[in-house]
């Protein structure tokens, strides 16, 4: 068991620091087969916050204003997803979603041309943010919606980074004081985060380190790439239980 939740944690930190988000996408593929689903799911917002803050170096202050509808945005799309948990099937939303992502993103991938999304300004950012924090509180997947949305709009390699950074840095948090104030946070959780704390640090710096030596293009195949897969784990975790 330890095993596996050593290799989950370094392959996620990396990918975290790569990609400056994944990190559950990555780590869940091997804590699903060694923890309990609540002790993970703790664990991978522990590990999560961990990955961000080791990316906080890479993150452009500048960024900041252009993240900032996001974070609003996610924050009152968090309580939402949340309240409405009990009403509205979250495998459902899981299911659409995925199947959206496994088709445009390798759609995109092929193409080699992205199109891009200029109108909307600050509202449409916000509403991406919502989206995001919608879903982080229905169905605990925050990061692809605004994170698809950063990409096609055009912007810098670093600036796209930092913006989906911050939006995820702030869902972590919100989602982190969440579980202390609820009392959800599991002793057990809490321990094997003391040891997975080290291996993310590590395996955050080389990941970032790798980042550094990607172009636009690189940066965009990986994003696209990992999105595609964050679809593919939506769809083989939610249409078991929906046919």
């Amino acid at each position: 068991m330890l095993a596996l939740v050593v290799i989950g944690a370094a392959l996620a930190g990396f990918v975290q620091g790569l990609s400056g988000f994944a990190f559950g996408l990555v780590a869940l593929a091997f804590w699903a087969w060694a923890l309990d689903p609540v002790v993970a799911g703790s664990l991978v917002v522990l590990g999560s916050l961990v990955g961000q803050l080791m990316g906080v170096p890479l993150m452009r202050l500048a960024a900041l204003p252009r993240a900032l509808p996001f974070i609003a945005g996610g924050a009152l799309g968090v309580p939402l997803g949340v309240t409405l948990l009990s009403r509205v099937d979250p495998l459902l939303f899981q299911a659409g979603l995925g199947t959206l992502l496994v088709l445009w993103c390798p759609l995109m991938l092929a193409s080699g041309k992205l199109p891009r999304i200029t109108h909307g300004g600050r509202v449409a950012d916000g509403v991406a943010g919502l989206a995001g924090g919608f879903m982080g509180g229905l169905a605990g997947v925050p990061g692809p919606v605004p994170t698809l949305w950063c990409t096609l709009r055009g912007w810098e390699r670093p600036v796209q980074r930092a913006v989906f950074q911050y939006f995820n840095l702030s869902m972590h948090v919100l989602t982190t004081t969440g579980l202390i104030v609820s009392g959800q946070l599991r002793r057990e959780a809490l321990s094997l985060c003391l040891m997975v704390v080290p291996v993310v640090v590590v395996t955050a710096i080389l990941g970032a380190r790798t980042y550094r030596k990607l172009g636009d293009l690189g940066f965009q195949r990986v994003v696209l790439a990992l999105l595609a897969l964050s679809g593919v784990t939506m769809l083989l975790h939610s249409l078991p239980h929906l046919l």
